[in-house]
């Protein structure tokens, strides 16, 4: 998609260069998930050991932290990273290099390329960077739900607006992203992701902690 489609994923994306994916850890997993966002990061790294598999697809992979310290249930797992910035890709591949991960670009708005069936599939910290209205932005549940396996699990999780208790400098630090075009979560709220996930898959659960919800569900 171009840069001027108001759809388009790649400003989300586009602030992700290798000087900022050094600091990722420190100041996201760190500072921001423990201070401003009020969800310890161990809060996530027990939801990729809750569902994580042996045949896993991670979306939208960050620097591979949480790959890197899953308790993986095979010693040689089959793993594929996908996302549409290559330094997120080359970073996550580096981190967790001695699993041999298979790495692909592009754009999860988009139908997947034909990889796949899965039996695990993570989005953590991908649909608040993700652009549209809430309903928009989860049809990329559609493109996922084509390359999971009958049975497989999908978990994430996404910073929420609406109801979701924001102390003041985290308000203050969304507000600025979501002018810089990192964040589009404005108008996100958990009733919605509540509903998109209802629709598509079962057995969802759906937990907050501060501003973040993390989501579980499967395919049926």
């Amino acid at each position: 998609m171009a840069e001027s489609d108001p759809l388009s994923t790649r400003q989300g994306q586009a602030i992700y260069s290798p000087l900022v994916l050094k600091t990722y850890d420190l100041w996201v997993l760190g500072v921001s998930n423990h201070l401003l966002w009020r969800c310890p990061t161990a809060k996530l790294r027990a939801l990729y050991n809750r569902n994580i598999s042996a045949n896993h697809l991670d979306i939208g992979v960050g620097t591979g932290y949480f790959l890197k310290h899953a308790n993986w249930p095979d010693s040689e797992p089959n793993i594929t990273l996908f996302d549409l910035n290559a330094n997120s890709l080359q970073a996550a591949a580096q981190r967790i290099a001695r699993l041999n991960p298979t790495t692909v670009q592009g754009d999860v708005l988009q139908p997947l390329p034909e990889i796949g069936p899965f039996q695990s599939v993570g989005i953590c910290y991908l649909l608040h960077c993700l652009p549209g209205t809430m309903a928009q932005k989860t049809q990329l549940f559609d493109h996922i739900s084509e390359v999971m396996a009958p049975g497989a699990r999908i978990f994430g999780a996404t910073i929420l607006q609406g109801d979701a208790p924001r102390n003041w400098p985290a308000q203050k630090l969304m507000d600025l992203y979501n002018r810089r075009g990192i964040f589009s979560n404005t108008h996100d709220d958990q009733t919605a992701l509540e509903a998109a996930l209802h629709s598509r898959f079962v057995s969802v659960r759906i937990e907050t902690s501060g501003c973040v919800a993390l989501f579980e569900a499967a395919k049926s």
